[in-house]
């Protein structure tokens, strides 16, 4: 089954996710999709750390996240935009390619029976980017949030801490 979670930065997306994962299983798993860039990103993800008990695991993979999710896991991908952004950035921002690499991996996602609770961003919404390999950023994930809204089982949409049912 795969559960898809979208909202804007800080709307409750992560802290929803460990929830159901925790509903779900025992021995949920936290499936890190970033690279880290920074200092301060660094910290970010100390504190999502932090946020998890003993109960969980860790993997990390930066593109290749159907590769590495067991049979019948519970299993949170955090996030589709840094995911997306591997890609992004090394197909030198080629939006078509990037597109088609996500694409292919969601597909692989629906081969594996475990349950997989992806969280993305609804960055469209926000301020209009001022480059263009933002702004062309942006629609890669837009539609990449699209296809993955699409095949999911269930997906919320995530605001001031709400969930609201998508279906």
């Amino acid at each position: 089954m795969i559960y898809y979670i979208s909202g804007g930065e800080r709307s409750g997306k992560s802290n929803f996710a460990q929830k159901i994962a925790e509903d779900l299983s025992e021995t949920p798993i936290y499936l890190a999709t970033s690279r880290i860039w920074d200092n301060d990103f660094q910290k970010r993800v100390d504190r999502h750390v932090s946020d998890r008990d003993e109960r969980w695991q860790t993997i990390e993979e930066e593109k290749n996240i159907s590769t590495v999710i067991p049979e019948s896991a519970t299993v949170v991908v955090d996030c589709v935009t840094l995911w997306l952004t591997n890609f992004y950035t090394d197909t030198k921002y080629n939006v078509e390619e990037s597109l088609k690499l996500a694409k292919e991996e969601v597909d692989k996602l629906h081969k594996i029976k475990a349950n997989i609770i992806i969280i993305s961003n609804e960055i469209g919404m926000g301020v209009h980017a001022s480059t263009e390999i933002g702004r062309k950023f942006t629609e890669l994930q837009g539609w990449v949030n699209q296809y993955i809204a699409n095949k999911a089982t269930k997906a919320t949409f995530m605001v001031s801490g709400l969930p609201l049912k998508l279906k």
